[in-house]
């Protein structure tokens, strides 16, 4: 709802629309200003003229980017992304669209990204960041097809953001664990021992279990690995019989319905056990837990003895440089050794 005017001669106008020097502009949420008569013409001209634009404006030409987005996701090279990628590009599409998704898409402009991005990043820096990055994703898709003629994000720069350096230890690990339930400590043993994602965990099947460890492929790289066994992670698996799902559940961390756990679900538990380790933390003075699930495959990654070809290995990352972001043990290095000063 508009806000009201403040002179009582103009309550006549629909929202959006102002007297200028000498006409009666229109100004959508599109961009622009639409001319919609003189100051001179009648009421009902003017109404008449305004209600033209506005049906035309809202009539869905197919040339929005609003629709551009719509094809993209219904595209087989949607299908392809990862169940993660989806959704938070669904995410940024439902925000994007609240400002954008009306405009022709030809007609959105570097400016009008960095415009976005300015705005935006005034709240959230970070979510700018990926709707960008959704923006830019649905240009090049629609670029690559003649849809568009180019992809105005191309040059406008992101935000500036600090990679997260948070170590978990051994300690707050192991409070969080003793709060946890059965089947958030079976996922963060998996998390840990494997050094994989939260998604990638849940969504381990029985069917990945083999006699020379368990099958992970990452959702993010598509990346397959078969972490090995150990004691410790065998041990972890066969916690997982204990869970109150059906014998027959396809998946390792199951419902009681014998589904795997859906990332709200998974994080609700989560956040009840994080919230009951903060406040055993809290009565022993110790520093505030604030680390998330997906630190634990930093912190795995971390603990891992080797060099950072090992690392790497284990991580499953396919480069050196996405290691050395989550190895988060501060390093220990040489210092110059030359023979004492004789003072």
């Amino acid at each position: 709802m508009g806000r009201k005017r403040k002179d009582p001669a103009l309550t006549w106008l629909p929202a959006r629309v102002y007297p200028g020097k000498s006409a009666y502009e229109f100004h959508p949420k599109s961009g622009g200003a639409i001319r919609l008569g003189l100051l001179t013409d009648s009421k009902e001209k003017i109404l008449k003229r305004w209600t033209e634009e506005n049906n035309r404006l809202n009539k869905d030409d197919g040339n929005t980017f609003e629709r551009l987005c719509d094809e993209l996701m219904k595209s087989p090279q949607w299908i392809k992304l990862s169940l993660a990628t989806r959704k938070d590009y669904t995410k940024s599409r439902n925000q994007v669209c609240k400002v954008i998704g009306k405009r022709p898409r030809d007609k959105i402009k570097p400016q009008h990204i960095r415009k976005y991005m300015d705005l935006r990043g005034k709240k959230a820096e970070v979510r700018a960041n990926r709707e960008h990055a959704f923006m830019s994703k649905v240009f090049q898709w629609g670029y690559e097809r003649g849809m568009v003629t180019s992809n105005p994000c191309r040059g406008v720069a992101k935000f500036t953001e600090t990679p997260r350096d948070r170590y978990i230890t051994d300690i707050e690990y192991d409070l969080v664990y003793k709060h946890a339930c059965l089947a958030v400590r079976i996922a963060m043993e998996i998390s840990y021992l494997c050094a994989a994602r939260c998604l990638d965990v849940l969504t381990i099947e029985r069917g990945d279990i083999t006699s020379e460890g368990i099958l992970i492929e990452q959702g993010k790289t598509k990346k397959k690995q078969i972490k090995a066994w150990t004691p410790r992670l065998k041990k972890t698996v066969e916690a997982a019989k204990k869970l109150p799902g059906i014998p027959s559940a396809r998946y390792l961390i199951s419902t009681i319905k014998g589904n795997h756990y859906s990332y709200n679900s998974f994080r609700s538990r989560w956040t009840n056990a994080m919230g009951k380790a903060r406040a055993e933390a809290k009565e022993r003075e110790w520093p505030v837990l604030d680390f998330t699930f997906h630190d634990i495959k930093a912190k795995a990654i971390s603990d891992f003895e080797g060099t950072t070809a090992d690392k790497q290995e284990f991580s499953g990352h396919k480069t050196a440089a996405m290691v050395e972001r989550y190895d988060r043990v501060t390093k220990v290095v040489r210092t110059l050794n030359k023979p004492e000063r004789k003072d």
